[in-house]
């Protein structure tokens, strides 16, 4: 049984909190919050912003992870684990979105089949290699445009916001998705 979402922060923080003076959420914080609140099914194709969750779950003997090579394929599969009773977690560039964009309109938000979506800021504020500053500056708009609630957390806010995708997901039936700009996590 889920912990209740005050207390996976407490819980998640007390063991490893991220020292001061490295403000970015250590990757096994942050898999242990989503574990926590129940997600058990990790997909997704590879991001070095999120090098170091993807070898926490790799490494994680309780919950799969299936490294996928494309995103809209990552949303079927989630959409499968949930329709199986799992709780699911997609791993994405923002790049990726513009791959799964009719994965997540015609069958995850059609069908209402939610998922936390983890999805990295590549091209944030304009700082990246010239192919990531496109979807850098829209994957924001991209997202409302879908109807996908997100948020973009601080590595200060981002348990809370897991736990403000978790809720959002249970109450809407919804994909959810944490926009992560460099530096939130390792």
């Amino acid at each position: 049984m889920p912990m209740g979402y005050d207390s996976v922060i407490v819980a998640a923080s007390a063991e490893s909190p991220p020292a001061a003076s490295e403000r970015a959420v250590e990757p096994a914080v942050l898999v242990r919050a989503m574990k926590a609140l129940g997600y058990d099914f990790f997909t997704g194709v590879p991001c070095s912003l999120v090098a170091g969750v993807i070898a926490e779950l790799e490494a994680d003997p309780e919950v799969p992870y299936v490294a996928e090579t494309r995103e809209d394929a990552a949303i079927g599969l989630a959409c499968g684990a949930m329709m199986a009773g799992r709780r699911p977690v997609v791993l994405m560039q923002n790049s990726g979105l513009g791959v799964c964009v009719n994965a997540l309109a015609s069958l995850s938000l059609l069908y209402r089949t939610p998922c936390l979506l983890l999805v990295t800021w590549r091209g944030w504020e304009g700082r990246d290699a010239p192919e990531h500053l496109v979807m850098g500056r829209i994957c924001g708009r991209l997202l409302e445009t879908l109807g996908v609630p997100y948020r973009c957390p601080e590595p200060e806010t981002l348990l809370d916001d897991l736990a403000w995708a978790t809720e959002v997901q249970r109450r809407e039936q919804l994909p959810v998705a944490l926009l992560l700009r460099p530096g939130v996590t390792r």
